[in-house]
C-alpha cells in the first residue's frame, strides 16, 4: 500500500464516502480516514447517519409503527390480533442487522471501487499530509494531492444534564434501550426529539418533551407545525414549550428540574434522552501550525466550492456551514470530487429537502411564508388536505396536507410544506420542479395517477391558481 495518494478523506460519513466514491470513479488514487468503532468493537464505515443516526433510528420507527397500527388501529380495516407481544432485544436486533448490512455494503463499495481504507483517527498536520493514529497508537503519514475533511458532528452535551449513559443519555444510547422505559422525558422537541420521543412513545412510553423554544418547529411553515402538534399531541406526546432544563438528579428515577412561564418545574422521569443539537466534529481535525480557519463554533469556513483556506484541502458535510443532513452532505462530497477532477461540480442549497420521520411526517423545501413576507417577495398558495384523497382515506391516513408556495407573478415555485403521510417521498417532486426553475402551473398540468398520494400534491398546485378540482377554492 503506498502513503501518497491523489485525494485522501478524513471521515467515512455521506459526506466522506460519497467523495471519495465520486473521487476513484473520476480515476483518482483515493483512501479514507475514520476512526468509528460499532458497539460490538468493530470499525465500520457510514459514519453517524448509518451506525447510530440516521439509519438505526429509521429501523426503529418503521418497528414500532408497525406495532402501534397492530395494537391500536387494525380494528377499523377488520384486523384484530390477540396475544401481540413486543420483544424489544428482537427490534434492537433487527435495527443491528440493518445497520451491518448497509455498512458492509459501503466497504464492498469501497473494495469495488479500489479506495484503501485507513482505520484509526486522522489529523491534518500539513495541508497535504494527514496522519493515522491506529487504536494500539502506532501512527503513521500519508500525503494526498487533495485532501477532503468529511468528520462529521456529535451530539451537544449540557451541564444541567450530564450523561450517566444510563438513564440520562444522547440519541445514540436511545437507540439502545433494552426495555420500555414507563416514563420518558426527552430535552429538545426538534427532528430527533420528536423522532426519538414517536419511537418510545409508539411502544407504550408516556414521553414529555421539553422545548426551550417558545415556538414548536421554528424552521416549518406556521400551518405546517400547527397541523403536526395537534397530531402529535392526540398521540399523546406530552410537548411543553418554552422549557429550560436547569439540573437533574439520577436516584431510582430521573428528576429533571426546569422552568418555564410559571416559573420553577420538576418532571420525574424512568430515562431522559438529550437532544439539544450537534456540533461539528473539528476538535482534534488539525494540528494548530496548519492553521485551518474555523468559526466561532468550531465550523469550517469554505467558500461556494467547499473549498477551505488552505490551498488544496476541502471540507464538506457536518462540518461546514448549512444544514446538518446526510443528503446534503452526500451532495457536497460529490461535488467537491468533481471540482477536484476539474469538472463543474455544483450544490444547489436553495432546494435541499428536510425531513422529520414521525407519524405523520413532515418534509418542507424552499422558503416558508415567513421568510417571504420579511423579504418582501409576492407570493400565492395552494393548500390541500390529505383527507380529500381517496389513496389517504383508503389507508386510513388522513391527517395534513400539502402547501405550495409560488411566486405570485412569475407562478415559480418557491416553497412546498407536507405534513402527512410518505412526505419524505412526496417532496422530492417539489424538490425536482424547484431545481428546473419549475412554477405550480407546471405542477398543476402534470398528470398525477389515481389513487395517489400524490395527488394532494397536483391539487395543491391547482389551488395556487384557485382551481383546485375536490376542495372549495
Amino acid at each position: 500500500m503506498s502513503n501518497a495518494y491523489d485525494v485522501i478523506v478524513i471521515g467515512a460519513g455521506p459526506a466522506g464516502y460519497c467523495a471519495a466514491i465520486r473521487c476513484a470513479q473520476l480515476g483518482m488514487s483515493t483512501a479514507v480516514v475514520d476512526e468509528f468503532v460499532y458497539k460490538d468493537g468493530e470499525p465500520a464505515l457510514g459514519g453517524t447517519c448509518l451506525n447510530v443516526g440516521c439509519i438505526p433510528s429509521k429501523a426503529l420507527l418503521d418497528t414500532s409503527e408497525n406495532y402501534h397500527r397492530v395494537t391500536h388501529q387494525l380494528a377499523s380495516h377488520g384486523i384484530t390480533a390477540q396475544g401481540v407481544e413486543l420483544d424489544v432485544k428482537q427490534m434492537i436486533a433487527r435495527k443491528d442487522k440493518v445497520v451491518k448490512d448497509l455498512t458492509g455494503g459501503i466497504r464492498q463499495l469501497f473494495k469495488a471501487n479500489k479506495i484503501d481504507w485507513l482505520q484509526g483517527h486522522g489529523k491534518l498536520v500539513e495541508p497535504k499530509t494527514v496522519e493515522l493514529t491506529r487504536a494500539d497508537g502506532s501512527s503513521e503519514r500519508y500525503t494526498g494531492q487533495s485532501v477532503v475533511l468529511a468528520t462529521g458532528s456529535r451530539s451537544v452535551e449540557i451541564g444541567a444534564a450530564p450523561l450517566d449513559h444510563q438513564k440520562i443519555v444522547n440519541s445514540d444510547g436511545a437507540l439502545e434501550f433494552t426495555e420500555v422505559p414507563p416514563r420518558l422525558g426527552v430535552i429538545g422537541a426538534g427532528v430527533i426529539g420528536l423522532e426519538m420521543g414517536s419511537v418510545w412513545s409508539r411502544l407504550g412510553s408516556e414521553v414529555v418533551l421539553l422545548e426551550a423554544q417558545d415556538e414548536f418547529l421554528a424552521p416549518v411553515d406556521r400551518q405546517v407545525a400547527r397541523t403536526a402538534q395537534k397530531e402529535f399531541k392526540g398521540q399523546g406526546l406530552d410537548i411543553r414549550l418554552g422549557c429550560r432544563v436547569t439540573g437533574t438528579q439520577i436516584n431510582d428515577a430521573v428528576r429533571v428540574s426546569y422552568e418555564d412561564k410559571n416559573g420553577p418545574q420538576e418532571l420525574e422521569v424512568d430515562k431522559l434522552i438529550v437532544c439539544v443539537g450537534r456540533r461539528p466534529n473539528t476538535d482534534e481535525l488539525c494540528s494548530k501550525e496548519v492553521d485551518l480557519l474555523l468559526d466561532e463554533r468550531g465550523f469550517i469556513n469554505v467558500d461556494e466550492g467547499c473549498k477551505t483556506n488552505l490551498p488544496d484541502v476541502y471540507a464538506v458535510g457536518d462540518v461546514v456551514r448549512g444544514p446538518m443532513l446526510a443528503h446534503k452532505g452526500q451532495e457536497e462530497g460529490i461535488m467537491v470530487a468533481e471540482r477536484i477532477a476539474g469538472k463543474a461540480g455544483h450544490v444547489n442549497y436553495e432546494t435541499i429537502p428536510w425531513v422529520i420521520y414521525t407519524d405523520p411526517e413532515i418534509a418542507w423545501v424552499g422558503r416558508t411564508e415567513a421568510q417571504l413576507k420579511k423579504a418582501g417577495i409576492p407570493y400565492n398558495t395552494g393548500v390541500f388536505g390529505f383527507a380529500a384523497t381517496g389513496r389517504a382515506r383508503a389507508m386510513d391516513q388522513t391527517a395534513g396536507m400539502v402547501k405550495l408556495i409560488a411566486h405570485a407573478e412569475t407562478d415559480r415555485l418557491l416553497g412546498a410544506h407536507i405534513v402527512g403521510p410518505q412526505a419524505s417521498e412526496l417532496i422530492a417532486e417539489a424538490v425536482v420542479t424547484m431545481e428546473f426553475a419549475g412554477s405550480a402551473e407546471d405542477l398543476a398540468r402534470t398528470i398525477h395517477a389515481h389513487p395517489t398520494l400524490s395527488e394532494a400534491v397536483h391539487e395543491a398546485a391547482l389551488a395556487v391558481g384557485k382551481r383546485a378540482i375536490h376542495k372549495a377554492n
